[in-house]
Parts: C-alpha cells; sequence; structure tokens
C-alpha cells in the first residue's frame, strides 16, 4: 500500500459570542440541507487557517481570529480519497454578519442548537466540538457496511 493518498480538505467553525449564542447558517444546498456551522474546501497551497477564515468570512462577514483546531471528521469515497473536515471553534470575531448564497445565518442559544433542523450528521459532530476527550469521527467499512467511530 501506497504512503500518498488523494485527500479533499475542508472545514467547519463553531463561533460563539461569549454569551451563550452559537452562529449557525441554514444551508440551501439541497444535497445537504440544514443547520450547520459555516465552512467550506481549502484550496490548493492555502493552509488550513487561513481557508477556516475566509469560508466563515464570506458566508457570513464575519472575520474570526484565535481559532482553535477540535476535531476531524474522515471518511474514504468508494474511488478511494479519503474526505476530511477539520473542526474549529472561537469566540473572536470582528465585522457585521450578513448571510450569502450558502444560507441564512443568525445567532441562536447553543441550548437550542439541537431542537433545529440540522443537517446530515451534524448532531455527532457537535460532540467533537464540545467534548475535549474527542477529537475524531471516522467512518470505514466493515463487511461492506458503514461504521462509525468517535475517538
Amino acid at each position: 500500500m501506497g504512503k500518498t493518498e488523494k485527500v479533499i480538505f475542508t472545514n467547519m467553525c463553531m463561533v460563539t459570542d461569549g454569551a451563550g449564542n452559537v452562529l449557525v447558517q441554514d444551508r440551501r444546498d439541497k444535497d445537504w440541507p440544514g443547520a450547520v456551522f459555516p465552512g467550506g474546501h481549502v484550496e490548493r497551497g492555502e493552509s488550513f487557517t487561513d481557508a477556516v477564515i475566509r469560508e466563515v468570512l464570506e458566508e457570513t462577514g464575519l472575520t474570526v481570529s484565535h481559532l482553535t483546531l477540535c476535531g476531524i471528521k474522515d471518511w474514504t469515497f468508494s474511488d478511494g480519497t479519503r474526505y476530511m473536515v477539520l473542526l474549529y471553534r472561537t469566540s473572536s470575531f470582528s465585522g457585521s454578519l450578513a448571510s450569502s448564497d450558502e444560507g441564512e445565518v443568525r445567532w441562536i442559544p447553543l441550548r437550542e442548537l439541537t431542537s433545529l433542523a440540522l443537517a446530515e450528521g451534524m448532531e455527532t459532530m457537535l460532540r467533537l466540538f464540545m467534548e475535549d476527550d474527542l477529537s475524531e469521527q471516522f467512518f470505514f467499512l466493515r463487511e461492506g457496511q458503514w461504521v462509525e467511530a468517535l475517538k
């Protein structure tokens, strides 16, 4: 087995306001609709940190800083390409909130987040954002069935 693999890097960022609220985006994407945190793809040659700052700005109008990498979600497609989502959190930001074509953004109390129509898999990802003893959500095939592991 080779030591290299094709990987798609993406990111997601949980932004809190210090008053118990979290920033959510109601996605318009028919392939993955629902409430999520802002984020997107890492461009070729772009640092992971710069990518999450850019994506949050594009989708929310906010410039985030003092980011903490708090987890990774990853799985491998049938063609062998690994898909990785780098999960960040922060409560440091500046700017004015503005929605984008990706979806409407708004602040909600963190305690109400799970009452929203979350995008598929978002409820489990929340554990990675919130629980310091977890750092990875990994999916693998076992006897033709997808198995999820939280580590």
